[in-house]
């Protein structure tokens, strides 16, 4: 299991790495013609931009793992406490 989800990752990692190099050209020289106080603005804007939306999937991740651990739990204690011969067919 670990396996397939290690090659999975790797194939969406490889997957999306020609996507990096796509950049809008006159973004990019327009970037690259600012000072180094614009430059470092530049790059903490993106950061700023960047860390709401890994906030809400970070939260949304850790809210469905514990809501599914939650549930297994649940679900082994009725199983537990519900005899075997009660169980309907």
């Amino acid at each position: 299991m670990k396996l397939r989800l290690a090659a999975l990752a790797m194939g969406i990692l490889m997957w999306a790495a020609p996507a990096v190099g796509q950049g809008c050209a006159m973004c990019y020289s327009n970037a690259a013609g600012t000072t180094k106080d614009g430059q470092r603005a530049i790059s903490r804007g993106i950061l700023v931009l960047l860390v709401p939306p890994l906030g809400f999937m970070t939260v949304g991740v850790g809210l469905a793992l514990r809501y599914g651990k939650k549930r297994d739990e649940e679900q082994l204690l009725l199983s537990e406490e519900r005899p075997v011969s009660s169980l309907q067919l």
